[in-house]
């Protein structure tokens, strides 16, 4: 096809030439221009094929570069950065790369589908290294990996806390370095209140809600105290459900669990005597593992 349309190009231009001795012929050169720009213009997008675009299709995207898991019997997943449901359109930039370090539910689901649908593939690994985020996207996390059909082994790096350690709960085996942060089990809904610089500003806030909570936890006015109980019924709600998740997963009783779970968090070694997680290693020991456990050596593909 490129060379046609160079071909093609080449007697258009011969054409041009002979009218250019003509009266016409300046018209003729700006014409000529013209017709070479949007010609080369069509060659090269032909080469070169459609733009890429931003999009949460996993299907060809891992972190090696290559959804191919062949000559892979372990699929890796990487749970790094903030935990969100999904990565919102300005998440990326133009050449459709992720701005920011965060980890969708739906990517994380879908690597684990990429395993279950391959019978090669007799396990996963999840590497986690976060501080937290949506606790919707950590349930989704935690019940993707209890329901796979494949062994699921999660090594905490630096930090597997808030609902990044609600995600690794539902992984069978929880490997962490005696310097790994783990736990922070709790909820909180804490936020700076603007109305002091508001008023130092010359602002003011007009309240024009339809109903009496519509604007609740608007940090340009103050929270009332009955706004505040409102807030404080729902976060110990979604702190049970959060103890009873770790509780259920970690086989654990709830009053152990609530008793950790003060938000805080602990180091490697004092949550392997909690029962938080259940060896010291690091990566290599995590994998070294899973290659006793599927009984072959772990080579992976990560995601």
């Amino acid at each position: 096809m490129p060379l046609i349309m160079w071909q093609i190009l080449k007697k258009i231009f011969l054409w041009f030439c002979k009218i250019f001795r003509s009266s016409f012929g300046v018209i003729s050169v700006i014409i000529v221009i013209g017709l070479w720009s949007v010609a080369s213009y069509y060659a090269i997008s032909y080469i070169n094929g459609p733009a890429e675009v931003a999009s949460d299709d996993y299907s060809d995207v891992s972190a090696t570069g290559t959804s191919d898991t062949e000559g892979c019997n372990v699929v890796g997943i990487n749970l790094h950065g903030d935990i969100v449901t999904y990565h919102t359109n300005d998440s990326y930039n133009d050449q459709g790369s992720l701005l920011f370090d965060q980890t969708s539910a739906d990517e994380v689901d879908w690597a684990v589908g990429k395993a279950k649908d391959n019978p090669d593939i007799k396990a996963i690994i999840v590497d986690i290294d976060s501080y937290g985020g949506s606790g919707v996207a950590g349930e989704e996390m935690m019940r993707a990996f209890k329901e796979s059909k494949k062994p699921v082994v999660a090594f905490i790096r630096d930090a597997g806390l808030s609902a990044a350690y609600l995600a690794a709960t539902g992984a069978q085996t929880i490997f962490a370095s005696k310097f790994s942060d783990v736990g922070s089990i709790g909820v909180t809904r804490s936020y700076l209140q603007e109305t002091e610089k508001n008023k130092k500003d010359g602002l003011t806030y007009i309240d024009l809600s339809s109903g009496l909570y519509k604007d609740s936890g608007n940090p340009s006015r103050p929270l009332t105290e009955t706004e505040k109980q409102l807030f404080m019924r729902d976060i110990k709600i979604g702190y049970e459900y959060f103890v009873n998740i770790v509780s259920q997963n970690r086989n654990l009783s709830n009053e152990k669990v609530r008793a950790l779970g003060d938000g805080s968090s602990m180091m490697g070694e004092q949550a392997l005597k909690e029962g938080l997680i259940d060896k010291i290693g690091l990566l290599p020991d995590a994998v070294n593992y899973l290659t006793e456990k599927i009984g072959e050596k772990s080579e992976i593909c990560w995601y």
